[in-house]
């Protein structure tokens, strides 16, 4: 694979390198990201080269899927850092970094609404977000009409909502999930964890810590609704200043639960100062 990993801007260059590299039957496989690229995400393009031969990183922040009051303006945007890392890797063939022009041209008109897995949840806080994560990752997918897309656990949700619409609209894509890249002390790898202070830091890590006792408690019998109300409190106690949910849902539909009877998953949103986390975890 190539050290330094070309970068392509528009979508008639790359589909004509992805039609010159399937001329030799390569398996293409895309990573689609919002670039500030850290250690959880080179971990996300090292398992793609394990299903494919030629791996695509897209890099694009993506306006639809911030609301007026969200962080688009101030979302870092780091894309020669972003290349350097990927290619230090050595792991990664092609960037595809298109303007927003390029992907939202003068007269763009299209919406894509989610049901099924988009429902509740992130929808609740941001009823504008999977709208807008539909539209970008089903342009994505369609220009560069990969064999695998891999995307991170640590939107759980979003990967299920990609996975449906990917299903419904009949992609011949395999959709993968990546477990989540966790710092030392269990705090998710995220891009938005560059804007936490000090004591802030210190707070978030208590996340992953309280998502695991709630699992402790479950797998002990403890009810549902029970668990949910503790942790959500647990959360206000170790400094969060709001939790915007801390559920249990079927893994398969996120569909509420009531009873530990199947496969589950715990997922949480919490603010610390003004920094929104995720995570998640199995049951």
């Amino acid at each position: 694979m190539s050290a330094a990993p070309q970068i392509v801007t528009t979508v008639a260059e790359l589909r004509h390198r992805i039609k010159a590299l399937r001329q030799d039957d390569a398996r293409i496989g895309l990573v689609p990201t919002m670039g500030a690229l850290h250690a959880g995400h080179l971990a996300l393009i090292q398992e793609m080269t394990k299903h494919v031969d030629v791996a695509v990183v897209s890099i694009f922040v993506n306006p639809t899927q911030f609301a007026p009051h969200e962080d688009f303006d101030h979302y870092p945007r780091t894309l020669m850092a972003d290349a350097e890392k990927l290619g230090a890797s050595g792991e990664t063939d092609l960037i595809f970094a298109p303007s927003v022009g390029e992907m939202y041209p003068p007269g763009f008109a299209t919406r894509i609404e989610m049901a099924g897995p988009a429902i509740g949840l992130e929808s609740d806080c941001r009823p504008h977000f999977f709208s807008g994560v539909a539209v970008v990752v089903s342009k994505l997918l369609i220009a560069a009409m990969p064999d695998v897309a891999m995307f991170g656990e640590k939107d759980y949700q979003q990967l299920l909502v990609v996975r449906r619409m990917v299903s419904d609209l009949g992609l011949n894509i395999q959709i993968i999930g990546s477990p989540i890249v966790r710092e030392r002390d269990g705090l998710a790898m995220s891009s938005r964890n560059a804007y936490l202070s000090i004591d802030d830091r210190m707070i978030a890590g208590q996340l992953n810590v309280i998502i695991l006792s709630l699992i402790a408690e479950l797998r002990d019998g403890a009810a549902i609704s029970a668990v949910e109300e503790s942790g959500k409190r647990a959360l206000l106690e170790a400094g969060f200043s709001s939790v915007d949910y801390l559920a249990v849902r079927d893994a398969e539909t996120l569909a509420p639960l009531t009873t530990l009877d199947r496969p589950a998953r715990v997922l949480a949103a919490a603010t610390v100062g003004k920094t929104r986390l995720l995570d998640n975890m199995a049951v």
